[in-house]
């Protein structure tokens, strides 16, 4: 277990406008940005070397990872230059990886935080002769997801799109664990899915496929919401990461933030360096990025205020997300998924959204 791919090329359409200027995997959750929690744990896996497989804002991730060494890995770069899908990414890198044919590969997706043990499924994967072993996770209600069934001897036996009745609550949690040969067999020169096309396609020839089942934390930090959950849980020690190591509790204070006397800062909500929390204000289970601030008397609850961005007096944001050098003036009121684009300025009292809205 040398080898491992991450696939970090999603343009995170859904957590803008948070990505308009930056890659999802470089958002900070608990201070972090998301890919180090990732390659912590490759590292802490035995995992030595990391094929990043990017797209979307290729050129930003060097600059953060370097070439790796600071994170226990050696990482290299390959950048996709046009649309290759979830297989197609993994068949672009394909040819850089290193070793025999039947060597075990572990393949994450770019927005998954898990608690799951990385060794232990590689360990199944070899002994049970896999060609490709999946992590899944059961989780209470399957309909938004497809389903991925297995039989009594742990062998996958479909992958099933969503359905309103799913005949089983297991689903992809999205860290494989491939023998080498069977990723150079992945059509090249066109976008494919690995869960529409290659699994199946497997299943349908007779290929190995296994489950590694486990109820470890386990999420998607697809949204805003997502994100701030997981940048809390890390911060509580709900969730674990060898990228974060202070004591859980209920703030994370980055070095240069400020939080004045009288503020409140508790859920497990982060504080980016250079960022200030104004007396009277409450901070709850949300996070503020670098120099940004929020100023006397606002109440923050479940939201995301981006890099230089400024919440204004007596202002309440609740699950709400305010772009960078984004203004809420005084007495504004966002609620229910509300989203201040990047650079605009709201004045004082203009917007006030309920939760019916």
């Amino acid at each position: 277990m040398r080898q491992a791919i991450i696939v970090a090329g999603g343009l995170g359409t859904r957590l803008r406008p948070l990505t308009v200027n930056h890659p999802k995997h470089l958002l900070p959750v608990a201070g972090v940005p998301f890919l180090g929690h990732q390659i912590s744990k490759l590292a802490g896996s035995g995992v030595e070397r990391v094929l990043l497989a990017t797209s979307y804002l290729a050129g930003d991730f060097e600059p953060v990872f370097g070439d790796g060494s600071a994170w226990g890995v050696r990482l290299e770069y390959v950048t996709e230059t046009e649309p290759l899908g979830t297989a197609g990414a993994l068949r672009n890198v394909a040819g850089m990886l290193r070793g025999s044919a039947d060597d075990p590969v572990v393949v994450l997706n770019g927005d998954i935080l898990s608690g799951h043990d990385i060794a232990a499924q590689v360990a199944q994967h070899v002994g049970d002769g896999a060609d490709v072993s999946l992590h899944l996770v059961e989780v209470p209600d399957p309909r938004a997801f497809g389903c991925v069934p297995t039989d009594a001897d742990g062998r996958v036996t479909a992958f099933l799109e969503k359905s309103p009745d799913p005949v089983s609550h297991q689903v992809n949690a999205g860290c494989y664990v491939f023998r080498r040969a069977v990723l150079e067999t992945i059509p090249t020169g066109r976008p494919v899915s690995v869960e529409r096309e290659t699994f199946p396609n497997l299943l349908a020839e007779g290929a190995m496929v296994s489950g590694y089942l486990e109820s470890s934390y386990w999420l998607d930090v697809g949204t805003p919401a997502a994100l701030v959950r997981c940048s809390s849980d890390l911060v509580r020690g709900i969730a674990t990461s060898p990228a974060y190591d202070a004591q859980p509790g209920e703030r994370c204070l980055l070095p240069g933030s400020q939080v004045d006397a009288g503020a409140s800062v508790r859920g497990g909500s982060t504080v980016g360096a250079g960022a200030h929390v104004g007396r009277g204000a409450v901070l709850e289970a949300s996070v503020v990025f670098d120099d940004a601030v929020v100023a006397p008397g606002a109440v923050v609850r479940n939201s995301v205020v981006a890099a230089r961005a400024m919440v204004g007096e007596q202002t309440l944001l609740e699950d709400a997300v305010i772009g960078e050098e984004a203004e809420v003036g005084a007495g504004c009121e966002l609620r229910a998924g509300a989203r201040v684009w990047n650079g605009a300025k709201l004045t004082d009292g203009a917007i006030r959204f309920s939760t019916d809205v």
